[in-house]
């Protein structure tokens, strides 16, 4: 008898080991379909409003839209704003159910990975006013250089797009905790090295092309040439109407009429 106990015991404890899991099981399953469900709704939800109040018009004119189906994607951001609301409430669920089950490691992985996921949206909508504000920058710069007759206004133009542009980008690295120190201190060193080159050359061989540039980007305005002093017209004696008597001669005796 007391052998029999000895080998039931162990079976028993399994048995009930099992039954103390399997609600937590059919708990976590629950809260995975619900989950599940509810990111339907919240990814549909985000989408319907994003395209609510035209942000798709934003990011088409920002230029997002372009790079995204030149990436080989067929629709607007929108859908991927709704994809990351969609995958931050599966994890949500996740995190949930794997604490339900006991997981906690599982659950903390989880959950940094949760956490993550808004510092991307964020980042995203960095990038998408961002751009959009680059773009128009851009635009206003080379529209105010025709305007003042600056032949290469396009380049500075774009050149003003792209500056914006990049320290947009850097702050969306920034946001989504990548690169870091790294990224921050290599873009000072990049950027001081472009301008002390820049300098430097100006300031040595390039004298004569900045002198040219600026001259064709700002051409100074031509004086009309200075007209001469009108000069006094010239006195001329009046006429005498009475005829001029002849010189007498001094030696003649004759007296006078």
């Amino acid at each position: 008898m007391d052998t029999l106990t000895f080998y039931l015991e162990p079976l028993r404890a399994f048995l009930f080991q099992i039954g103390a899991f399997v609600p937590r099981l059919v708990f976590a399953t629950l809260v995975v379909i619900a989950g599940w469900l509810i990111a339907k709704v919240v990814r549909f939800a985000v989408i319907r409003g994003l395209h609510a109040i035209n942000f798709p018009v934003l990011t088409e004119r920002a230029g997002i839209d372009t790079f995204l189906r030149q990436g080989g994607m067929v629709t607007d951001s929108t859908v991927v704003f709704g994809a990351l609301a969609y995958w931050m409430v599966i994890l949500a669920s996740l995190v949930v159910a794997s604490n339900g089950l006991g997981l906690s490691y599982v659950a903390d992985l989880l959950g940094r990975v949760m956490w993550f996921v808004p510092n991307v949206f964020v980042a995203m909508l960095v990038l998408a006013f961002g751009a959009y504000f680059a773009k128009f920058v851009g635009d206003a710069v080379t529209t105010y250089g025709r305007h003042a007759g600056i032949q290469d206004a396009m380049l500075l133009g774009k050149v003003a797009q792209y500056a914006i542009l990049l320290f947009v980008v850097l702050i969306a690295l920034d946001q989504v905790k990548i690169g870091g120190d790294i990224v921050r201190q290599s873009f000072l060193i990049i950027l001081g090295g472009v301008v002390f080159a820049l300098a430097l050359a100006f300031g040595l061989a390039g004298k004569d092309w900045a002198a040219d540039r600026i001259e064709d980007w700002w051409p100074k305005k031509k004086r009309p040439p200075e007209r001469p002093a009108p000069r006094a017209p010239a006195v001329t004696p009046a006429s005498n109407p009475w005829p001029a008597r002849p010189a007498q001669n001094l030696h003649d005796d004759r007296p006078h009429p």
